[in-house]
């Protein structure tokens, strides 16, 4: 049976993008970590490309989280975003 899901490359996070947005941030891996709710070793599989050899895409929600923190979000309810201070960047 073929895939019912057609994927969207236009829409996928580059290995190179991942990195790019993190180094943008001024995050170091584990920072970028908590702060998306991952452990370390996943954002350097996201960095890597792949993992044990095997492709390895990073999640809508994982991008969608990148853009939120990008944009100065660093939770959100359902109703109401809580911005990023630099208290709750260090507390997440």
């Amino acid at each position: 049976m073929a895939d019912s899901k057609p994927k969207d490359t236009a829409s996928t996070m580059t290995p190179q993008q991942f990195r790019a947005w993190r180094k943008t941030l001024g995050l170091k891996q584990k920072d970028a970590a908590d702060r998306l709710g991952l452990k370390k070793r996943m954002i350097q599989y996201y960095e890597k490309g792949n993992r044990d050899g095997r492709p390895v895409e990073i999640p809508k929600s994982i991008r969608l989280a990148c853009y939120a923190l990008s944009q100065g979000i660093a939770d959100y309810d359902g109703q109401s975003a809580l911005e990023l201070t630099s208290e709750n960047a260090e507390t997440d």
